[in-house]
C-alpha cells in the first residue's frame, strides 16, 4: 500500500524521512534493505530495522560506503540499540525459481514479519514496494537517504557476508569468503574449472553456461 508523505522537492537529511513520517502520526517506522541481489551464488538477505526515535547510532551510513571491519563493528550496536530488527533470507533455489526481484521482495516481507514490533510505516530502499498492507515509501538510493534503511543495509550485508564465509568452508575452491559470491574474474574462473556448486544461482549468466542439463532439461 503506497502512502507518499514526501513532496517531489524534498531533499532530506539522513533522518528527515523518519521525522516526516513521525510528524504524520507514525510511531514504528522500519527501514528495509537487502544485500546480495547481484552475486552468482548464495542467498539474498533482507533486513528491517526500527530505530529508537531521536537516538541515532553513531557511524551508521550506507553499508557500501563502509569497510567490512566498520560494518562488523556497527552490527552489534544496531542489534542492541534498535527497537526491533528482523531478517529475511531467500536462498539460491528460490531465486532460480521465481527470479531475483520476487525473491528479494519475499525476503523483505519475511524481514518485516520477523520484527518483534510490527511497523506502521516502511521506508524501502529501491523502487519496488513490498507486497504487504502497510503504508510504505520506496526511496532510490535509500541507504544514503534514511538512517533506518542504512542500518538495515548494514545488518543485511553483515548477515549475508557471514553466511558466505560459512559457505566457503562447505564449498572450498570458489573463494566465497573473499568475493562473497560476486562475479569477479577469480570466481568465474573457478566456476569454469570446477562447475557450479550447490549454492550457485543456475539461472544467472556466468553460471548457467556451465550447468549440466538434468533429465533432458536445458537452462
Amino acid at each position: 500500500m503506497s502512502l507518499d508523505l514526501f513532496g517531489a522537492d524534498c531533499r532530506p537529511t539522513l533522518l528527515e524521512f523518519e521525522e516526516l513520517a513521525t510528524r504524520r502520526g507514525y510511531r514504528r517506522i522500519a527501514g528495509v534493505d537487502e544485500a546480495g541481489r547481484g552475486p552468482l551464488a548464495g542467498p539474498v538477505v533482507a533486513a528491517a530495522v526500527i530505530l529508537r526515535p531521536g537516538i541515532p547510532i553513531a557511524g551508521v551510513m550506507d553499508s557500501k560506503k563502509l569497510t567490512e571491519a566498520r560494518r562488523e563493528a556497527l552490527f552489534d550496536p544496531i542489534m542492541a540499540q534498535a527497537l526491533a530488527v528482523g531478517v529475511g533470507i531467500a536462498d539460491h533455489d528460490l531465486i532460480d525459481r521465481i527470479n531475483i526481484l520476487q525473491a528479494t521482495l519475499q525476503a523483505m516481507r519475511q524481514a518485516v514479519t520477523n520484527l518483534a514490533l510490527f511497523p506502521d510505516y516502511l521506508l524501502i530502499d529501491g523502487i519496488s514496494q513490498i507486497p504487504m498492507n502497510i503504508p510504505q515509501k520506496t526511496i532510490k538510493k535509500g541507504d544514503s537517504a534514511s538512517l533506518s534503511i542504512a542500518a538495515a543495509s548494514i545488518v543485511a550485508k553483515v548477515t549475508r557476508d557471514r553466511l558466505m564465509v560459512e559457505y566457503d568452508r562447505q564449498f572450498p575452491g570458489y573463494g566465497f569468503a573473499a568475493h562473497k559470491g560476486y562475479g569477479c574474474a577469480s570466481h568465474l574462473e573457478a566456476i569454469a574449472q570446477f562447475g557450479p556448486c550447490a549454492i550457485h544461482r543456475k539461472t544467472f549468466r556466468g553460471v548457467k553456461e556451465h550447468v549440466e542439463p538434468e533429465n533432458g532439461d536445458i537452462w
